[in-house]
């Protein structure tokens, strides 16, 4: 029986998909594709490998929350991808595949976003040509990815520039801006495990692309052909501009900016014990933090950049286990704080000590709320905001993170807005802001401005005056923003506000849980927990959409005793933000419940998983009544997590 005999069998026989079969044949027939590629899957369908073929060929990959992101390394690999192992364990090859990323995705998105970029610059009557800038983190082909997409870039008649090694997400962000380029992509995964990489992509403003950009991307994309792929194979860095050294320094210059009391800095500078768990945090934190004059206290075993991430089950700073070593080397030096990153520097994640010295860990929510009460304050007491507030600065959240970001914001004088989950939401926010500035400016001065090269005080007047000044933003899941001058979420940046927030709670001899809690007395206290639920591959891509329609379909009425007493659809609903924009449509519901609590639910973009965030606020009426009412309140929610969970799993099998 030949190959595709095999191939139509194993579909016959309802082994794999009908989609997997018509994408199997497709690449199993391209005698124009390299050797390895046809041994592989050769290899595969003798093994009757069929539910490893189903999740690398049931679909083709598609731009989500954070790009394309997905698997690199095959759950079940190929001798001939696999082929010799490098030091650090990166196989020959990426995983062969239409859903998986390797060479040939890399490069089908490589040409879908130069031709969306050509045709842009055309239709916008620029003749400038086509400027892409590329950082990439430590993991596994982040380094060939990225250099093959700069390859690509110059062979379709663009200008790439790419760093010596590894940046962060951030400073990628900002460096779209910084170089003038026309678009730019980040190779990582964020915190996703080691066998999974990434290509998010970023437009002129520095944000994630959104509509309409990132359809029209997605479309092209989707239109290159397989054949197209092979002739960009071959990595040329010739054309290839490289960044050095000297590029970092006006970012490393943004974050001294990040301090707005510089006094309290320089006398009371925190010991901190940090880790970037193995990613590139430490390329621009260490630097910044030295440079503010705070001890910092390494953790050697995780300081090597290594994408097998090797001392953590997870490179992800929200998980206590990642930053149990830095929590041990705290009490071994009676440092003040932990702070981690995670291996891209987009998220960062803290353990501070409480009243009795022991080391507790804050939630993204909580380290959210603590840099916006801060930030907002200090900023008034610099008299860069007024006393009062003003109903033209802002912070923006997501839907998902803690409403008591929003009482923190109210009772400040600020506006809320709040996003569908991602920073490019937040970034699509500020590009709005800068355009009504600069029209505005031009309308009732007749000025035009630099804005990229104006100080982040000059910024906040400006956008006072003629729009709306931005001055804290954030997701739960650990991001955080203070300042328009790049478009996603910045670890680095956080690293510097909190070790400021840190240095302030020293001389106030106050520690953060004690900061907190003034915050519950003043609020309310609120409580966030989240469910995440994975279910990986084909089968697990079903589940989740099972979940999602249900919801639509049938509504959970209620959860026990407890009623659900309102449903809003995000993707059916007329949804209007504070700013009198439109929310754009998305498969993500919001219940209120008769308690008083209400959860969000939605698939993770990048992820195999769904999500589900739950919250909780009582009200507190004196500092005495604070345990009572938080250990009340856990009881709750820990039922709350439990229906909801348990509903869930049931609608996943319907």
């Amino acid at each position: 029986m030949s190959l595709i005999e095999k191939i139509e069998s194993a579909g016959a026989a309802g082994s794999i998909l009908e989609s997997t079969v018509a994408n199997l044949k497709i690449w199993a027939n391209a005698d124009f594709l390299p050797e390895w590629v046809g041994a592989s899957i050769a290899e595969l369908v003798e093994r009757e490998e069929w539910d490893e073929l189903n999740d690398r060929f049931y679909q083709n990959m598609a731009f989500g929350t954070g790009g394309i992101r997905g698997r690199t390394i095959a759950k079940v690999p190929a001798a001939a991808e696999t082929g010799t192992l490098s030091p650090q364990g990166t196989p020959e090859h990426a995983a062969v595949g239409t859903n998986v990323l390797n060479d040939f995705n890399l490069i089908r998105a490589t040409i879908g976003m130069f031709r969306y970029v050509e045709k842009y610059l055309k239709e916008s009557g620029r003749h400038d040509m086509p400027r892409f800038v590329i950082a990439h983190d430590v993991r596994h082909f982040s380094r060939h990815f990225c250099e093959l997409a700069a390859s690509t870039w110059c062979k379709l008649g663009g200008q790439a520039l790419i760093f010596e090694g590894p940046r962060s997400t951030p400073q990628l962000s900002f460096a779209v801006r910084q170089f003038k380029a026309t678009c730019g992509a980040v190779i990582t995964a964020s915190h996703n495990p080691p066998h999974d990489n990434g290509f998010k992509a970023y437009f002129e403003d520095g944000a994630q692309v959104v509509s309409p950009h990132a359809e029209g991307i997605v479309n092209l994309v989707n239109e290159v052909e397989l054949e197209e792929l092979t002739q960009f194979l071959d990595v040329d860095l010739t054309p290839v501009t490289v960044l050095g050294a000297e590029a970092d320094q006006p970012y490393l210059d943004l974050l001294q900016e990040m301090v707005v009391d510089t006094e309290v800095m320089q006398k009371m500078a925190p010991k901190v014990v940090f880790t970037p768990i193995h990613g590139c945090g430490a390329i621009s934190s260490l630097p910044a933090l030295k440079q503010l004059g705070v001890e910092v206290i390494e953790v050697p075993e995780q300081m090597e950049p290594d994408g097998r991430f090797p001392t953590v089950k997870s490179p992800n700073p929200e998980n206590a286990e990642a930053l149990s070593m830095a929590i041990a080397k705290a009490n071994e030096t009676e440092a003040d704080v932990v702070i981690a990153t995670d291996p891209d520097a987009d998220r960062m994640g803290v353990a501070v000590r409480d009243r009795s010295g022991e080391m507790v860990l804050l939630t993204g929510n909580q380290i959210g709320t603590l840099l916006a009460e801060y930030r907002i304050s200090t900023l008034k007491d610099a008299e860069i905001l007024p006393e009062d507030g003003s109903e033209n600065a802002v912070l923006i959240k997501t839907f998902v993170t803690s409403p008591m970001q929003e009482a923190v914001a109210t009772w400040h004088g600020l506006k809320t807005v709040n996003t569908l989950t991602g920073f490019k939401w937040l970034g699509e926010k500020l590009a709005g802001y800068e355009a009504e500035m600069k029209a505005k400016l031009f309308e009732k001065e007749g000025l035009a401005v630099d804005y990229d090269a104006c100080d982040v005080w000059t910024r906040a007047d400006l956008m006072l005056d003629y729009s709306t000044f931005f001055v804290f933003g954030g997701e739960e899941s650990y991001g955080y923003l203070a300042t328009d001058k790049l478009r996603d979420k910045d670890a680095n940046a956080a690293v510097v506000m909190f070790c400021e927030l840190a240095a302030y709670l020293k001389a106030q001899e106050m520690t953060f849980p004690e900061y907190l809690d003034a915050l519950y007395l003043q609020h309310g206290y609120y409580e966030e927990k989240t469910i995440n639920i994975y279910y990986e591959g084909a089968a697990g891509s079903q589940k989740i959409k099972n979940i999602l329609d249900s919801y639509r379909s049938h509504p959970p009425k209620a959860f026990g005793d407890v009623t659900v007493s309102g449903f809003t659809d995000f993707g059916r609903d007329e949804i209007i933000d504070a700013d009198g924009k439109r929310i754009p449509p998305q498969d993500f519901y919001f219940l209120e419940l008769s308690n008083g609590y209400s959860f969000a639910v939605r698939g993770s973009g990048t992820e195999p998983k769904i999500k589900f965030y739950v919250f909780g606020r009582s009200d507190v009426m004196e500092p005495e009544e604070l345990p009572q009412v938080k250990a009340a309140a856990s009881e709750v929610m820990q039922a709350m997590l439990a229906a909801i969970d348990a509903d869930a799993r049931e609608r996943a099998e319907a």
